[in-house]
């Protein structure tokens, strides 16, 4: 797996599905830290920075004790991605789906363009759009700079990870003639519409509505992001991605449920899983979502695999895949 493909797995999150504890970053002498001067160095010597500049920026540094509350000690279900019944509530609700509809009108044009560019299906460009920041309207507003130097020189599980991001954040800014300090996003770091964190922003850029500038938060470049990306981890347009299983009761345990690895079709059925519509792969991802009151059992295919590689959640494939069903 690339790195590129652990960053897309781990912190592309739809932040808004998540609570927020509403503290607000206190004042923190980033500079004090031995780690901090360090990085400094490597950014001056390395890079050719100014090391008046990134004194600057790390003295303004704020520590944000919510972020790092996210990614303090073991994962926590609900710390850094949505539950299936929040996805439901926040992405899936009668409103969510209908600005979905409007979406795909307004920027068909746009749409069909990528469709045709990458041989993808332009409705999951819209259930990523959708899933990722409601078409534009929830791109963050988390201190991109406090983020990442908060998880980048404090104890967490993705030290090392956030680490080099707080590197491409000064680069990118760099290159894209940013001020550091105005930049939102997610908790994460990650920004746009399709919340990419800063190495992701400077790898799989696009300039999908010509206009010479490569921007995060422009809806179009998003969509030739996001297409570019499909077609890159090997979307197969108009190919099979989920269909519904049954299964009798409602709670299913008797096999593992994953969206990473396959099932010979036939050791589901014999399990007592059935397909609601064809399936014509010999192997499938079994997939569950967990409702208050039932599980939901899906067979998935090589696409949906695909659509996790932007976010390793089950919960998050499907909620794209629904969208887009619901776009058709």
């Amino acid at each position: 797996m690339t790195t590129i493909q652990k960053i897309l797995l781990l912190v592309l999150i739809p932040f808004y599905l998540l609570s927020n504890d509403d503290r607000p970053p206190i004042n923190y002498d980033f500079l004090a830290k031995k780690e901090v001067q360090n990085f400094i160095d490597m950014m001056v010597k390395k890079h050719h920075f100014k090391r008046d500049y990134m004194t600057s920026v790390l003295k303004n540094a704020k520590l944000d004790k919510d972020t790092l509350a996210r990614y303090t000690g073991k994962y926590k279900i609900g710390s850094t991605n949505g539950s299936w019944e929040r996805y439901k509530a926040h992405v899936l609700d009668p409103i969510s789906l209908k600005k979905a509809k409007k979406f795909k009108k307004a920027y068909y044009t746009t749409l069909k363009r990528a469709e045709k560019v990458y041989q993808v299906d332009m409705n999951y460009i819209v259930g990523f759009m959708g899933v990722e920041s409601k078409f534009g309207e929830y791109t963050g507003d988390y201190s991109v700079l406090d983020a990442l130097a908060t998880l980048a020189f404090h104890p967490n599980r993705m030290k090392k990870f956030f680490k080099n991001e707080f590197k491409h954040l000064f680069l990118l800014v760099r290159e894209k003639g940013y001020t550091i300090t105005k930049l939102q996003g997610s908790f994460a770091g990650a920004m746009g519409c399709v919340q990419q964190v800063p190495s992701v922003a400077r790898k799989h850029k696009s300039d999908f509505n010509n206009d010479g500038i490569t921007d995060p938060w422009d809806i179009e470049d998003c969509i030739g992001s996001i297409a570019k990306f499909m077609h890159k981890n090997g979307w197969r347009k108009g190919a099979l991605v989920a269909v519904p299983a049954s299964y009798k009761g409602k709670r299913f345990k008797k096999l593992k449920t994953s969206h990473r690895k396959t099932l010979p079709l036939k050791t589901i059925k014999k399990h007592g899983v059935t397909p609601l519509k064809p399936f014509t792969q010999s192997k499938a991802y079994l997939l569950k979502n967990r409702n208050l009151t039932h599980d939901d059992l899906w067979l998935g295919a090589k696409n949906f695999r695909v659509l996790t590689r932007y976010n390793n959640s089950t919960s998050y494939g499907m909620a794209i895949h629904l969208v887009a069903e619901h776009v058709k």
